[in-house]
């Protein structure tokens, strides 16, 4: 019998119907161990392929006998090898079908918040921990930090009825592709960002510094701009409707943005510093915080949602209970991972509008985790 093939989007349903998986991941232990397919109901291994080509027999004793094992590796290619090895042996198994490859460009929606005035969703790249959102008021749209697969926000819009008008990063993103021009020019929704962040962009942008309010819809859908620099220097938040906090890589449910990308470490730190203790010290305990990325699946709620009250961050996040300026640099700044995105000089390039790369080149660029947060919890 021919080995079954699971495509991402069966395993993204999968994961998201709470189905328990066997994963056997048969790529090198070091690209295992530094990104994997995770989530609440993911039983994971690591065997690597080449052990299979000396000892078929070599996951026998750790392979479960009733339940449906999915094989993974970084293309597609040696989990179907490995696969067909276990198929022989009677095991139920499907081979993952473009592997970790494949996994990196899987998104998926979740509602937030709805009421008669608007909708909010979650927008997750599983693979990759990274979040924008889509906010729909009546039938118009706005779109926040979206990923470069632009076709996914136009589905999710025209699902919702609505078409997108407004599109926004709240910073220059260095682990993954932005696709907010792309989404804008093909839209014709306005494109915002800090002019900061994209100097001598090689396209049109609206300057984020500019608007203290972007209106839209049939109701007032108040995004309000708010300046937090600390991750990269023009960092912006957005307050929607007084209740939500669109906080990019400003602040995480178990963490601050690193302030180390730009090499100035320091003299970041003390900006976030800034933003946290006075740009963020108005917002109400109450207010859901919901980032631009995050780093464990314990930030994820029973619903699917990354997200946590300010208060429940403030409470829980050491570096926000550090009221001394030198002292929280210190932490900040010397926390700093010196393990920095893949890539991340020449996204960055890209996400100026200064190169262009083919699909192809994109996908390699992305692949990997987010490495964009400075943990510090209790």
């Amino acid at each position: 019998m021919a080995v079954q093939n699971l495509t991402v989007e069966a395993l993204r349903d999968k994961l998201n119907r709470g189905e328990s998986l066997f994963i056997l991941d048969v790529r090198n232990e070091s690209d295992y161990d530094d990104w994997k397919i995770e989530g609440p109901t993911v039983h994971s291994i690591n065997i690597p392929y080449f052990e299979f080509l000396d000892d078929e027999d070599v996951a026998d004793e750790r392979l479960p006998d009733e339940t449906d094992i999915v094989t993974v590796c970084a293309k597609g290619g040696s989990s179907q090898y490995v696969a067909e090895i276990l198929d022989g042996k009677g095991y139920n198994v499907y081979s993952l079908e473009g592997g970790m490859k494949a996994w990196s460009q899987v998104y998926n929606d979740t509602l937030v918040f709805e009421d008669d005035n608007m909708k909010l969703f979650q927008v997750n790249r599983m693979a990759k921990g990274c979040l924008s959102y889509l906010i729909v008021t009546g039938d118009e749209a706005a779109v926040v930090d979206p990923g470069r697969h632009t076709a996914f926000y136009i589905r999710l819009a025209e699902r919702e009825g609505a078409r997108i008008r407004h599109v926004m990063d709240t910073h220059l993103h260095a682990d993954h592709i932005s696709g907010g021009p792309g989404l804008a020019e093909e839209t014709g929704a306005t494109y915002y960002i800090a002019s900061e962040e994209v100097q001598g962009a090689g396209y049109t942008f609206a300057p984020l510094e500019k608007e203290e309010h972007i209106h839209f819809g049939q109701v007032d859908i108040k995004v309000l701009a708010l300046p937090t620099p600390g991750h990269t220097p023009g960092s912006t938040s957005f307050v929607v409707n007084d209740r939500f906090l669109l906080s990019g890589d400003t602040l995480f449910v178990s963490g601050l943005g690193r302030p180390d990308l730009g090499g100035k470490a320091r003299e970041w730190a003390e900006l976030l510093y800034d933003t946290v203790f006075h740009k963020l010290s108005d917002l109400q305990d109450q207010t859901l915080v919901l980032p631009a990325h995050y780093a464990d699946m314990e930030e994820m709620d029973e619903n699917g949602i990354v997200g946590a009250s300010l208060g429940e961050i403030r409470e829980n996040n050491r570096a926000m209970q550090t009221k001394g300026k030198e002292v929280f640099t210190e932490l900040i700044a010397g926390a700093a991972s010196t393990d920095t995105p893949p890539n991340f000089e020449k996204i960055t390039a890209i996400n100026r509008g200064k190169q262009t790369p083919d699909e192809e080149e994109a996908t390699e660029l992305e692949i990997g985790p987010n490495r964009c947060a400075v943990h510090h919890h209790g």
